[in-house]
């Protein structure tokens, strides 16, 4: 049986393993979009006169900022990892906490504090903004049934670039089909076969925590009935 870490253990765990345990009070999930701005808070209201802070992205293992209210001297480090955060670093002088403005996907990951010998760390995800999916054509012909004149359509939904999304097929309001991706930054796309018939609602759609994209079908552009000599499907 696994056991949870106790407090003596914590000062020798980095931020990422303190995170990754999911012990609650140490795994602060933050999540932003692109472009705005987050603050870590140190959970102070005011440092006293012996106190020393640390921040670090514990991704690179690099130092951010510090502050030593014994010597009165407070330092950030904004030119590190080629000037990443270089103009984005505001500390608070009273408080410690730390404001990373202008955030891009280069500022996701783990954020260490350290106040005196307690640490504290944050989990930042950084949500890009999102594009329209795109719907194509997924064959060069439609398929018609033989008990009946109703045809069907191959298609296709994609992305390219993204993370932290989910894209997914609805008929109206009825989810069809979806298909999710975390980490990475990678290109999407999610097939569907629908019946050629005007009254179907068709959309496609892209979200993260924060917004949505949709892309409804327009059946009669992408695919046409099929006669029984010809079977086509159009194309964007």
């Amino acid at each position: 049986m696994q056991q949870t870490p106790t407090s003596s253990d914590f000062e020798a765990l980095t931020c990422d393993k303190l995170c990754s345990t999911g012990v609650l009070g140490f795994a602060n999930e933050i999540s932003v979009m692109k472009g705005s701005s987050v603050t870590l808070n140190s959970g102070l209201t005011e440092m006293k006169d012996d106190d020393q802070i640390q921040w670090r992205f514990r991704h690179e293992n690099t130092s951010l900022a510090e502050i030593n209210k014994h010597t009165d001297r407070i330092t950030v480090y904004d030119d590190v990892l080629d000037g990443r955060f270089r103009d984005r670093l505001k500390l608070d002088k009273q408080t410690g906490s730390l404001t990373i403005t202008n955030i891009t996907t280069q500022h996701a990951g783990y954020y260490e504090l350290q106040i005196n010998n307690v640490r504290k760390c944050f989990l930042l995800t950084v949500y890009a903004r999102l594009s329209v999916p795109v719907i194509i054509s997924n064959s060069s012909q439609c398929s018609s049934s033989s008990s009946s004149s109703s045809s069907y359509c191959s298609l296709l939904c994609s992305v390219v670039n993204v993370s932290h999304v989910t894209l997914s097929w609805y008929k109206g309001n009825s989810l069809l089909s979806s298909i999710s991706v975390s980490d990475l930054s990678i290109s999407l796309s999610l097939p569907l076969e629908v019946e050629y018939q005007h009254k179907n609602s068709y959309s496609c759609v892209l979200n993260n925590p924060f917004s949505n994209q949709t892309q409804h079908l327009d059946i009669s552009q992408l695919c046409h009935t099929c006669s029984d000599s010809v079977h086509c499907c159009g194309s964007t």
